[in-house]
């Protein structure tokens, strides 16, 4: 078991891949200058953000490694192939995309004004092995102040998935 995990998270267990292909005769509406209208609709619509990009499908995982799986505080280094896989998990039975942000920091404050600062790259906030009272904390300033989902993995996670075994039954 333990040389089969080492294995498969050699390089690491995901990636970001490109939805569409990148041609020569495309490049000019991916990017500059087709890219400005895009940039056009979002400031008329800031809502259209989340239409014209990938934020309406995309969570932050959300991680300072002081509880990681029942081993307790080990850090953000340690924690990170546990957000990794559920990066994995959120793609592969969700079709989430789900990016690991690895915080080198316990301070429910700061961990509170890092999140608020990379909301607007996400669609909503997965807070994962943040140790108690701190996530707590942080869930709830996060809910207060940003305009997306914040889900606290530990505190909601059985609950969702009782209520999707008991949808799908």
């Amino acid at each position: 078991m333990k040389q089969k995990a080492l294995k498969v998270s050699k390089g690491g267990k995901i990636e970001i891949a490109p939805k569409i292909k990148v041609t020569a005769q495309n490049l000019s509406v991916i990017y500059t200058p087709g890219v400005a209208e895009v940039v056009t609709a979002v400031i008329q619509n800031p809502r259209k953000v989340f239409d014209l990009t990938w934020r309406h499908n995309t969570v932050a995982i959300v991680s300072d490694g002081t509880a990681v799986l029942g081993l307790g505080n080990q850090g953000p280094a340690a924690a990170f192939p546990v957000m990794e896989a559920k990066a994995l998990l959120f793609k592969a039975m969700a079709g989430i995309n789900a990016v690991p942000i690895l915080l080198s920091t316990s301070d429910p404050n700061e961990i509170v004004q890092t999140v608020q600062r990379i909301a607007p790259s996400f669609g909503g906030i997965n807070i994962e092995d943040i140790a108690a009272p701190s996530c707590f904390i942080v869930k709830e300033k996060l809910k207060q102040t940003l305009h997306i989902p914040v889900f606290h993995d530990d505190q909601y996670g059985t609950a969702i998935v009782a209520l999707a075994g008991l949808i799908n039954a």
